[in-house]
């Protein structure tokens, strides 16, 4: 229900054959369906036009219900996927939220600026936050290297994006609520996580469209009855890609093989590693690296973002690439970065360049284009619970 799968217009946007019941998805408010980039609700609109994000927490607890007793699923293993569209924009919240979040608390950031030696590609002009929003096209903001918007917009553009984060955070909690008062909670695995990270006018650009960590790092939290009780955090590198052996192995069912070079022929397989060992270790030797990619149009040639992440540094290349082969060429190099994460957390300075640091690009390169095959852990065990069901 709601946003699992992303919008696309065709007759399969939601995968029908994935589902055992039909896809719930709400239509957006007025309010959302406008070209307005932020905007408060109060109760009265609220009750007059529910907000989408609502209307799929209640689809969320309607299905629950179906799993308890007396429900007409009572006792089958369930899986329902639950996704709410905020934060996304346009930036809409109910005004109670911003109790949270009063004009003294929002501070700009402070890497307003695009990074020293930035290759042309790794620049995003914040298009979606200009074209599809009225408000912020009369304001003259082009998405330019070193453009910002004005301080006072870009403040309140924060502030409404924090609200909605509590607004979504406050629905989470009516579909957990839900899950402990029907009695499930002690048997059921859930998993949160946003689809990517958001700049926020960081390095000057709004949105998601880049490789820089401030996109790429997004929250993915799992909680597994007896396992997370007390909490545990680790900082062992992990990627979405993990999260479906991770889950397979938490409810007992056999490990999900690896993919290999040519899937086609595979019904089910995975590019993830099942991070079932670090609920029991959170600390143990895990995996060395994790990936991301996006691709740009550069000078009408199509073009590929590869970026490794590894608990230090973050390197990215940006190379052509094939749509018809789905494979970049490695020879045809658009840029590259490095940032140094121990120095430069909010990677404001591009070292790939700097001779003092050709040895560690030619080994970041080699790690990137070996890709993930060669950076699984040593500890791949699947430790699990007594067959939960899950609830995402």
């Amino acid at each position: 229900m709601g946003k699992i799968f992303h919008p696309v217009h065709d007759s399969h946007e939601d995968y029908p054959f994935s589902w055992t019941e039909p896809y719930v998805q709400p239509r957006p408010s007025s309010y959302e369906a406008s070209k307005i980039s932020y905007m408060y609700v109060n109760d009265s609109q609220q009750a007059d036009d529910p907000l989408m994000d609502y209307k799929i927490a209640q689809a969320a607890v309607s299905a629950l219900r179906n799993f308890a007793t007396g429900g007409k699923y009572a006792d089958r293993p369930f899986f329902p996927a639950v996704g709410f569209a905020r934060p996304h924009l346009p930036f809409v919240s109910p005004e109670a939220f911003t109790k949270f979040y009063p004009d003294s608390s929002i501070i700009l950031p402070r890497n307003p600026y695009a990074p020293t030696n930035m290759p042309d590609p790794a620049w995003w002009k914040s298009l979606e936050l200009i074209t599809g929003y009225t408000y912020i096209a009369a304001l003259n903001f082009h998405g330019l290297v070193n453009e910002t918007l004005p301080p006072s917009i870009a403040r309140e553009l924060r502030r409404v994006y924090f609200s909605a984060i509590s607004w979504i955070d406050s629905l989470v909690s009516v579909v957990l609520n839900e899950l402990e008062r029907l009695g499930l909670s002690n048997d059921t695995v859930v998993s949160l996580l946003g689809d990517h990270g958001y700049h926020l006018g960081e390095h000057g650009i709004w949105t998601k469209h880049t490789n820089f960590e401030v996109a790429t790092h997004a929250p993915m939290m799992v909680r597994i009855p007896g396992l997370t009780d007390n909490g545990i955090i680790t900082d062992r590198l992990v990627e979405f890609v993990d999260l479906f052996p991770t889950l397979v192995g938490a409810v007992g069912l056999p490990p999900v093989p690896v993919c290999p070079e040519n899937s086609q022929n595979m019904l089910t397989c995975t590019e993830g590693v099942s991070f079932m060992p670090l609920f029991h270790n959170a600390t143990i030797t895990w995996k060395p690296t994790v990936f991301s990619q996006y691709p740009r149009t550069m000078q009408h040639v199509p073009i590929m973002g590869y970026s490794l992440r590894s608990d230090r540094y973050r390197y990215t290349e940006w190379v052509a690439f094939s749509y018809r082969t789905h494979k970049p060429d490695w020879t045809r190099n658009y840029g590259t970065e490095l940032y140094d994460h121990q120095t430069d957390p909010d990677e404001n300075y591009n070292m790939a360049s700097d001779q003092a640091f050709a040895d560690l690009v030619r080994s970041l390169s080699t790690r990137l284009h070996a890709s993930w095959r060669q950076a699984s852990p040593s500890t791949q065990a699947s430790p699990s619970i007594n067959n939960p069901s899950i609830v995402g």
